[in-house]
Order: structure tokens, then C-alpha cells, then sequence
């Protein structure tokens, strides 16, 4: 069993003491990146629910770099300790609720150096808990509790504070300060240099009109910046000073001041000063001080990186990112940091230019379940030769992504057209289609109008250039059906021939009119035209497919199926008629039965004998998609679990979590041949997928002919897995093994001042020299046919000159 999709984004990333690797929160798991490469080298597995915070253990001395070992939280309510070089784990403790966030303020000080015995390991835990009152329900909450990692245990009845819902915690630089955003105030606490299970902590709060979200401490001075929901950046200056210790090195006289003193401060906020910068026109994700306290990054749902000078208020950017900001995180490398975007995509900056030197991508998330859910055709479709699955992007590209390695291989700019997170959209991406062999593309993109104006449709086809998925445009259809939307594509499976259906009444067959190859050189150049028009009583056409020899095309009309030769265009038959209009069909490999699918008040799954012509069997199936074997006589469908009163009760003890279910037929038996049990299933996608012959034999059973099935949950999350193998217990892959021999080696001695030596062997070269006996081969110089011999008194000419030395001439 093979999984991937998972989202990189879900929580800050962290580094590692050298800089070298990037530990990143994927779902139940810590992927480990190289930053040099940007590739996943290894992954730490053992926590039961997703991740939610990574904390890289530092290295208190140059020698102590070698001991990699990193926290982790999750919300299984677990803390782990691993060794994420070897990658093992080391300790396990139980918090015993779901944990959101940790910070450990012992590793960032430096205390802990001078002392000869370590004192105790406290951690702050952000957990979910559940708030009891007498006479109500009880309901979740927030709370900051305290554990002693060093004795594996919570500190009895230490609660910092109480939320209405559990977020995330920011610590300062120095270990010393930690704070949350709570709606309009933040809270702050100081962490004493000795720390105990009994601690008295010393608070502050500071008040603010709109909502916070997030929060950042200054390196060395007490300065507190904050961002709201509107985009505004508040700093505040002389945080604490009546609070918290006078013995501090950092305060300057002056403890008391009149709120005249205190510019922008809000009521008895302990604050010197604030200031409002006000740059973002959304809500600000990301506040950063550098580490030397110069500088305040910042970012927001806009996409743009913003540099800040603290002492003057000017601004440098990084714009056109692409994509909303949610985390920075700096390394030991003063150079090299990381920014982490809403498109799931990592990017590592190279500082302070601000470059971006590497990215790391995972699969782009969906917008919503809507997007994906709107008509009948599919944007999100299969490879079925390389394992590869298209995906609609944001920024009106389609993105290539392979599940068998899980990392993006390409992306196709659909639509030239400028892309800001957080516009408005302006054109959607409502289908794509994939020949079978995988080289023509066929996509459906709507251009919305605008003020009521300029709204259309374009249907483009694409020709594949390469092994990794690099499309370029050959044909631009704008209305192909006039003012009609497209329900459906579909790719004749021999030749340069698909269909495209609308819900206008009418579907067009379209041909490729020149693909022909050149020797040693490119693809012609080649064009798609409209090959044959047909209708059926005018009725919305809703879906379409061609069998497996393309020989019969099969195009839904509404809650009928007409069955034509797409050669003549010829009507062959008609059968069916169904309670709800048809919205998918699907030949079965290559047997005689043809599937449909229709949804409504009355769904249906329903399998035609095409030799019969009439029903073989139904189902009263929500079926959210189905996929056929390209081969066999099976196919799977994803079917929504019914949401009605009476199946609830009597399912919800043992369907706890699942809203879908997946079921393996064979046509000659309505019986399914197996189930399986999913979540988010709406919005889902199923598809065959060809074995890899890379993969393990444990995990992809090579023995059998069958093919792997792939599901796509709403979130893109997928799982790969051999439906006709055991699937008692899951089956990872270590996809990686050979891709930490890739990382840059650290260089050392002579070869970190002036490079790598050339490789040489040590042995004498034993290169064979061919002996050639001695012969007067001068006697035969002039030997040959005299019409070829070029004159005799040139040829003594150019040799007695090369042999007789030059005299210069002194010219008197």
C-alpha cells in the first residue's frame, strides 16, 4: 500500500543543526528534506494522528552537531523523542489530549550549558480539553499546560491559561517569553531561568480593536510585534516593564510613565509604545524578526514577502510568490531560510537577497469541495500508463504529479493570465481529459464574465512532449458548442480522435488533422477540427465514452444512452431510461458491458449488456465516481455511505469516521468482490493504475496481471494499492533509499578551500600500443594513379622547403 498527497503545510517546518536537512509535518508522519536537493531522504513514522509541531533539540557544542534528535507532538496526545539521523525512536510520552502546539524554552536558553547537572526538560503544550459545567454540555476548549519531558508527566494543576479553542504557541529567540493570540489580546508570560513543576509565572496582556493572528518576539529587546485580520502590523515597544523582572539587562530607567508618555498604547496595557504599519490588504499569516533584530519579515494572504527596516519603517518585497503565506522559519545558516505557502509548496530562500533557490511541492490542495464537485465531467483524472494524476491548480494551471514518488513532475499554464491570492476568480478549469497513452491532453476552461460581459467557453487540445509531461498547445476551440457548457471529453483509445459533449443537445467529434513524426526532429506541427455533429431530440447531452476498440461511442442524452459508429456518425441503438439524467458512462475494459452512473433524488448505478441491450444489473448507489480495468472485466465505484435518520443509528458504532465506500465488481456478478471503507469521500476520485516495475513485490503482488487502484480522497490525499492482494495490514514504501546518495557531501580540508581533486588512478597506464614492423613505406609515397598525383616540381618545391631553414634577409 502505497499513500502520498499529504499536505507539507500543515504546521512550521524546522531545520536541522547543520542546515542540511528540513523536517517537515505530513500527516502522520515527519518527511525529512534535503535542502540541497529538495528531496524527501527519509521519514520518522510511529504517531497515530497528524503532526503538529517539529522542535529540532540544538547543539550546545560544535561536537554535539552529530546528535540529531528532535521533539514532536500530535494529536494522538503523544510526545515523541527520535533520532531522526538513523531514524529511530527514542522516548514516548502521553500527554493524554490532542496536542496542537509545544514550545520547550529550556533548549533555547543558555543556561543549561553552564551546568554541570541538567536540571529538569519543561515543556508548554497547547492541548484540546474538554470544559465541564455544572448544568451544560460539555464542550472543547484550549488550555496551556506544563510537562516535565525529563519524568515523563504533565505537572499537576499547572494551566498557564484557558481558551475557547487550542492554537499556537510563539516563544522568543532567547527561550524567555512564550504568548498566544487570543481574538482581540495577546498574552504573554516570562519563563523563569529556573524552571520547576511549581513555577509562579508573571503575565501581561495587550489589547487591540480587531482580531490577532499572529505573533512575534524581538531577539534581544523587549518588542512584541502582532498582525490582525486586516492586515495591520502593531509593535509595540517596552513590553513588561512594570511586569515583568527589573533585573533584566534590557530595561533603561523609567518604570512609571503618564499615557501621554505612552504613544498608541491602549488603556494599562505595560507597554512603552506601539506603532501600526499597515501594508497588507488581507490578514497577516507570518511575523519574523531577523536575528539580529534589524529587520521584521512579514506575509499575508497576497503572496508578497515583506522585508521591514525596524528603526526607519521601509519596506523591500519578494512579490509574485504565487500563493498566500503561512510560516517562515530561519536555520543556523544565517543564509538560507524557508517560506511555507497556502499551495502547499515549500520555498527555501537564500538570504538576505531573498532568492529563491529550491522549492518543494507536494500535490496543490483543492479550494474547495465545490469546485471539484461542479458538473459531470472530471478535473481531476489518472495517468494510467506512468501513475501519474493531473490536478487543477489556482493559478489556472494543471499540475502532474506522480503517486508512485509522490512530488509534482510538472505543471501546464492552462490559462495566461495574471493569478493574485486572494482575487476573485475569473476563470475556472472545469475539465481535463488524458488520451489513453497519455500523449494529447484535452481541457475545458471557462472564462467568467465580467460586469456581465465576456464570459465564454474555450476547449484546448495539448500535445505531450516528453516523459515528464511537458504539454505545449496545438489547438484553441473558443465556444465549441456555442453558448453551451461542456459536460464531458473522451478520447477515442487507438487514434487521434475524442468526442466532447454539452448540455446544450449536441456533442462534435473532433480529429486531429496532421500527427505525423520526422526523423530525428519534432512533432509537426498538427491541429484538432470538428469531424461530425450529433443530436438526439434535442436533449442535453451529459456524458460520453468510447469502447475499447473504438468502434462504438456511447453518448448519454440526458436519461437515455445512444450508442453511435463515431466513423459515420451513424445512430446505432438506443436503450435505457433512467430515473435521474446520466452524468458518467464507462465501457468495462474490454467486455461487451457498458456502466453509467446518475445522480439525484433517485441515484443509480446501472451495467448494459451491449450484446443484449438492455440492463444487466442495478444498484441504488450516490456514486461519486467509478473507473474501469483497462484490461479485465472489473471495475470500482465510489459510492457516498446514505445520511438518512434510520442508517446513521444503525451504522454509526462501526462506520465511525467513513462517509464513502469502495466497491470492486466483476459484470458477471452483481455481488462486489470486495469493500472497503473511506473518508472524504465526497469529492473523491478512483482510478486504475499500471504496476510500477520499480515498486517491491510484497507491495504491488507482480505475480498478478491485475493493475494497482488509486483513490483520491477530497483533500488529495491518495492511497495506491492492489485491490485483488491482502490489505490486512498496510504496506509502506521507502521511496527515498536511493536518493540520499544525491545530498551534497560536506567538504572539508583542502577541498573546502579549493574544491574537489581530480580523480586519477595510482596503477601505470597499461594502454596497449599496437607494434607496427619497420618497412620503407617512403618507397611507395608517390606510388598511385598519376591523373590523382598532384605535379612533380610542386611536390619538390613544398619538400625542399621544409626541410632547408629560412635565412632572414638584412635589407641594408
Amino acid at each position: 500500500m502505497i499513500t502520498g498527497g499529504k499536505s507539507l503545510v500543515s504546521s512550521p517546518p524546522a531545520f536541522s543543526n547543520d542546515a542540511k536537512r528540513l523536517l517537515v509535518c505530513t500527516g502522520n508522519t515527519v518527511s525529512i528534506f534535503s535542502t540541497s536537493t529538495g528531496l524527501q531522504i527519509s521519514e520518522l513514522e510511529g504517531h497515530g494522528a497528524p503532526v503538529t509541531s517539529v522542535i529540532i533539540v540544538p547543539a550546545s557544542t560544535p561536537a554535539s552537531k552529530v546528535l540529531c534528535h528532535c521533539w514532536t507532538t500530535s494529536l494522538d496526545g503523544k510526545i515523541r523523542l527520535w533520532d531522526f539521523m538513523a531514524p529511530e525512536l527514542i522516548r514516548t510520552i502521553d500527554a493524554g489530549f490532542p496536542i496542537h502546539s509545544m514550545v520547550i524554552p529550556s533548549l533555547l536558553s543558555q543556561q543549561m550549558e553552564s551546568k554541570g547537572k541538567s536540571p529538569n526538560l519543561f515543556a508548554y503544550i497547547y492541548i484540546e480539553a474538554e470544559r465541564q459545567r455544572e448544568g451544560q454540555p460539555n464542550s472543547s476548549c484550549g488550555q496551556i499546560r506544563k510537562c516535565n519531558l525529563t519524568k515523563s508527566r504533565l505537572a499537576g494543576g499547572v494551566s498557564l491559561a484557558e481558551t475557547h479553542k487550542p492554537g499556537c504557541i510563539s516563544i522568543s529567540p532567547s527561550g524567555k517569553y512564550i504568548g498566544i493570540c487570543e481574538t482581540h489580546k495577546l498574552r504573554i508570560w516570562e519563563i523563569p531561568t529556573k524552571d520547576s513543576d511549581n513555577t509562579v509565572y508573571k503575565k501581561i496582556r495587550l489589547h487591540h480593536t480587531k482580531t490577532f493572528t499572529t505573533l512575534a518576539f524581538h531577539p534581544t529587546e523587549r518588542v512584541v510585534a502582532a498582525g490582525d485580520v486586516t492586515g495591520r502590523i502593531l509593535l509595540w515597544r517596552g513590553v513588561g516593564h512594570r511586569t515583568f523582572s527589573i533585573g533584566d539587562k534590557f530595561i533603561n530607567g523609567g518604570l512609571n510613565k503618564d499615557a501621554e508618555e505612552r504613544p498608541g498604547v491602549r488603556g494599562n496595557d505595560d507597554a512603552d509604545s506601539c506603532t501600526t504599519w499597515h501594508w497588507h490588504s488581507a490578514e497577516v499569516n507570518v511575523l519574523f524578526f531577523s536575528s539580529d533584530g534589524a529587520y521584521l519579515f512579514s506575509g499575508g494572504r497576497e503572496g508578497v514577502f515583506v522585508v521591514w527596516q525596524l528603526d526607519t519603517g521601509k519596506k523591500k518585497f519578494l512579490p509574485r510568490i504565487g500563493s498566500p503565506l503561512l510560516y517562515f522559519t530561519n536555520s543556523s545558516d544565517p543564509s538560507l531560510s524557508s517560506i511555507s505557502c497556502a499551495n502547499n509548496q515549500i520555498h527555501l530562500l537564500r538570504m538576505p537577497s531573498m532568492e529563491i533557490s529550491r522549492s518543494i511541492s507536494g500535490i496543490k490542495l483543492p479550494n474547495s469541495v465545490s469546485d471539484i464537485y461542479e458538473g459531470s465531467g472530471s478535473s481531476v483524472v489518472f495517468d494510467h500508463t506512468v501513475g501519474f494524476v493531473a490536478v487543477p491548480t489556482d493559478n489556472y494551471s494543471v499540475q502532474f504529479y506522480s503517486l508512485f514518488n509522490d512530488r509534482e513532475i510538472s505543471e501546464v499554464q492552462i490559462c495566461e493570465r495574471n493569478h493574485q491570492p486572494g482575487d476573485e476568480a475569473t476563470v475556472k478549469v472545469n475539465l481535463v481529459a488524458l488520451s489513453r497513452d497519455g500523449s494529447t491532453m484535452g481541457t475545458v476552461e471557462t472564462r467568467l464574465p465580467e460586469e456581465g460581459i465576456g464570459g465564454f467557453v474555450s476547449l484546448k487540445f495539448w500535445a505531450c512532449g516528453s516523459q515528464n509531461k511537458d504539454f505545449s498547445l496545438s489547438t484553441v476551440i473558443y465556444e465549441p458548442h456555442r453558448e453551451a457548457s461542456v459536460s464531458s471529453i473522451a478520447f477515442h483509445p487507438d487514434c487521434h480522435m475524442a468526442v466532447t459533449s454539452s448540455y446544450g443537445g449536441d456533442f462534435k467529434i473532433w480529429v486531429c488533422t496532421h500527427d505525423t513524426h520526422l526523423k530525428d526532429q519534432m512533432l509537426q506541427s498538427s491541429g484538432w477540427r470538428c469531424h461530425a455533429v450529433g443530436s438526439y431530440k434535442k436533449k442535453p447531452m451529459t456524458a460520453a465514452a468510447f469502447s475499447a476498440d473504438g468502434s462504438v461511442l456511447a453518448v448519454a442524452a440526458e436519461k437515455v444512452v445512444t450508442l453511435w459508429d463515431p466513423d459515420q456518425n451513424i445512430l446505432v441503438a438506443v436503450i435505457g431510461d433512467t430515473l435521474e439524467p446520466i452524468v458518467t458512462l464507462s465501457f468495462v475494459g474490454k467486455s461487451t458491458y457498458l456502466m453509467s452512473a446518475s445522480r439525484g433524488s433517485n441515484p443509480q448505478l446501472t451495467l448494459w449488456s451491449m450484446s443484449k441491450l438492455s440492463i444487466s444489473w442495478s444498484y441504488k448507489l450516490h456514486t461519486e465516481d467509478v473507473t474501469c480495468s483497462g484490461d479485465s472485466s472489473t471495475f470500482a465505484v465510489l459510492a457516498l455511505l446514505p445520511k438518512t435518520s434510520e442508517c446513521v443509528a444503525s451504522t454509526e458504532a462501526t462506520l465511525q469516521g467513513f462517509d464513502g465506500a469502495i466497491l470492486l465488481f466483476n459484470v458477471e456478478n452483481p455481488v462486489p468482490l470486495a469493500t472497503w471503507f473511506v473518508s472524504k469521500a465526497q469529492g473523491g476520485r478512483l482510478g486504475f493504475i499500471q504496476k510500477s516495475p520499480r515498486l517491491p513485490d510484497e507491495v504491488t503482488d507482480v505475480k498478478s496481471a491485475h493493475d494497482l487502484l488509486a483513490y483520491m480522497d477530497s483533500n488529495y490525499e491518495y492511497v495506491l494499492f492492489n485491490p485483488y492482494g491482502k490489505q490486512g495490514h498496510n504496506q509502506s514504501i521507502t521511496r527515498w533509499q536511493n536518493l540520499s546518495n544525491l545530498e551534497e557531501k560536506e567538504k572539508i580540508g583542502y577541498a573546502s578551500i579549493y574544491g574537489e581533486l581530480t580523480e586519477f588512478s595510482v596503477e601505470k597506464d597499461q594502454t596497449h600500443i599496437p607494434h607496427i614492423p619497420y618497412e620503407k613505406n617512403w618507397e611507395t609515397l608517390f606510388s598511385g594513379p598519376s591523373h590523382k598525383l598532384a605535379p612533380l616540381t610542386k611536390l619538390c618545391l613544398d619538400f625542399l622547403e621544409s626541410s632547408l631553414e629560412r635565412r632572414s634577409v638584412t635589407v641594408e
